[in-house]
């Protein structure tokens, strides 16, 4: 390749790695008010720990004050703690997620240096943060991105341990792989044993090598460190609640993979579920990925690396591809060995020259332009919601379509007139995305939470008593929001199912029990607009009246 036409991989400094970090992952963390389901529910959990004044809480985690037993703790402790530190503002519940995708770049950077591509690194690290699942998740109360960090900081010290047998790297696996056993369950263990397994045969050139390397790893005092960490909380969990062992064991990993646990409460996708999403998860960078199929590459590639890196994200792709549980968040512990290989591949091949800008730029030109296009063509009354900056939905994918439009070119420019910038260009295209994703999400406050509904009936219903109707996922964020546990008639919830067969409680109630509170003091009833129909035919909808509309949900008091 001539060397006056190549588009080498820009050369970053640390100050501004990290500073995109924090702008991907902390501006306006707080933005958007906690999002009914899955973060409602993971907000509540930490919550009621600290008002409980219940150690058993801090074992057996609770949910709307019924036993909740799907996930490991850690999760809910640290949230409890910058809870108690900082309060309960939206910022403050998001804290583990932002800083567990800190962290992730911390190990990225890390890693590349111990393996001499300093330089590749930082594109890496650039490519993660600003990668539009990673930054969304980042921001969201979840999970995965704990598990991310910790499963990735084991799966590193495993390569390099291996590589160079310095017991410090075999101790640093042992206690990060129980610390992501503890933020996500047994799934860590899966895909840890998968990835190392994988590299092991993969590196091998006969038998006696891959039974030498497993060999490496039944190492006793690591084994000891290992279940130092993640084993007394199983253990205490057991004491604490007779059925755990086999809910947690059983029922939410075994049944849960095999598509067979109760409630069937997720969603089971077909095998190539995942391989859209991860372009999605990508973005934009994923555009540079047909730039590597048509170059050469200008220096040497270390094979073994390259081993590691690609069983370090693809035996988890496979492993949720074949599992009958999917979810788009499941990705996330994909994306940093990705950003990693895709990095190192952009270094070794110059970054495939000029055309290497030139081609996802003109992808991502048409990309905006249909977008534009498509807001354009639909009809005015198609919808006329505000979704942000003053503007309906049609409205807006216009202005998005033309701007980014101009911006993908822009990238083209920067890249031509600045090669040091290099495919770094790209990442304009998500600073700018950001503040218009931040003021969408702010804009469905009511449909996405129960924020504004807890503001409108504490004013205008202060005596009465919240309760809701059925359904509980889609309004989970209402007990963070009134910091109380709340009562649900007729309930259909799969995540309360076993604490509410578990142990006998006066959260649930049925139709008597309900008709009987209203008897005794005044009551808001929250109903979907969904369980509309099925809440008419109830004998006691007739004591209530209509009072306000918010989002998805009616509200019905006496």
């Amino acid at each position: 390749m001539n060397k006056g036409t190549s588009l080498s991989i820009p050369v970053l400094p640390l100050w501004l790695v990290w500073g995109f970090a924090v702008y991907f992952f902390g501006f306006w963390l707080g933005a958007y008010p906690v999002l009914n389901n899955n973060e409602g529910l993971y907000a509540e959990i930490p919550r009621e720990m600290l008002a409980s004044g219940d150690w058993r809480h801090w074992i057996i985690p609770h949910l709307n004050g019924l036993a909740y037993m799907e996930k490991p703790p850690l999760l809910y402790w640290l949230t409890a703690l910058f809870m108690g530190i900082f309060g309960q503002a939206e910022w403050v519940i998001r804290l583990v997620p932002a800083l567990s995708g800190m962290g992730c770049v911390a190990l990225i950077l890390s890693f590349a240096k111990s393996v001499a591509r300093p330089q590749a690194g930082r594109l890496a690290a650039l490519i993660f943060v600003s990668g539009l699942g990673v930054t969304a998740m980042a921001r969201v109360l979840m999970f995965d991105m704990l598990l991310t960090v910790f499963l990735m900081a084991a799966v590193m010290a495993a390569y390099l341990y291996t590589e160079n047998r310095k017991r410090k790297h075999l101790y640093t696996a042992a206690v990060a792989l129980g610390l992501a056993l503890l933020a996500k369950g047994f799934v860590a263990l899966i895909l840890f044993s998968a990835v190392l397994g994988v590299y092991l045969v993969l590196r091998a050139t006969s038998f006696r090598e891959i039974l030498a390397g497993i060999g490496l790893w039944l190492d006793w005092r690591a084994i000891a460190v290992f279940l130092l960490v993640a084993a007394p909380w199983h253990v205490i969990a057991a004491a604490t609640e007779p059925i755990f062992a086999w809910f947690y064991f059983i029922n939410e990993h075994v049944l849960r993979f095999l598509g067979k646990r109760e409630p069937h409460d997720y969603y089971a996708g077909a095998w190539w579920y995942y391989l859209p999403r991860v372009v999605i998860f990508l973005f934009p960078w994923s555009f540079l990925l047909p730039v590597l199929l048509f170059f050469r590459r200008v220096i040497p590639a270390d094979k073994r690396l390259h081993l590691f890196l690609f069983a370090g994200w693809l035996m988890p792709l496979l492993f949720f591809s074949v599992s009958s549980a999917k979810a788009n968040y499941y990705l996330v512990t994909v994306m940093p060995l990705m950003a990693i290989q895709l990095a190192f591949w952009l270094e070794e091949k110059g970054s495939g020259g000029k055309l290497g800008i030139v081609f996802p730029t003109a992808l991502l030109m048409i990309l905006f332009a249909a977008v534009a296009y498509s807001g354009w063509s639909q009809s005015a009354s198609a919808s006329m919601d505000i979704l942000a900056f003053g503007m309906t939905q049609n409205t807006l994918l216009v202005w998005v379509g033309l701007i980014f439009l101009c911006a993908s070119f822009l990238v083209m420019l920067i890249a031509f007139m600045c090669p040091k910038a290099g495919v770094a260009a790209l990442v304009l295209i998500p600073v700018l995305g950001l503040p218009l994703l931040l003021n969408v999400a702010a804009g469905m406050d009511e449909k996405v939470s129960t924020r504004a509904l807890v503001r409108w009936t504490q004013q205008a219903l202060p005596q009465h008593e919240a309760v809701l109707y059925r359904v509980f996922e889609q309004q989970s964020s209402l007990p963070y929001y009134l910091q109380r546990v709340v009562r649900i008639v007729d309930i259909r919830s799969n995540d309360l199912y076993w604490g509410n067969k578990l142990h006998k409680n006066s959260v649930v109630i049925d139709d008597l029990s309900f008709a009987d509170l209203l008897a005794e003091r005044k009551v808001a009833l929250l109903v979907l607009k969904d369980d509309l129909a099925d809440f008419q035919n109830k004998p006691y909808a007739k004591k209530l009246t209509k009072s306000k509309e918010l989002g998805n949900t009616l509200v019905f008091s006496n």
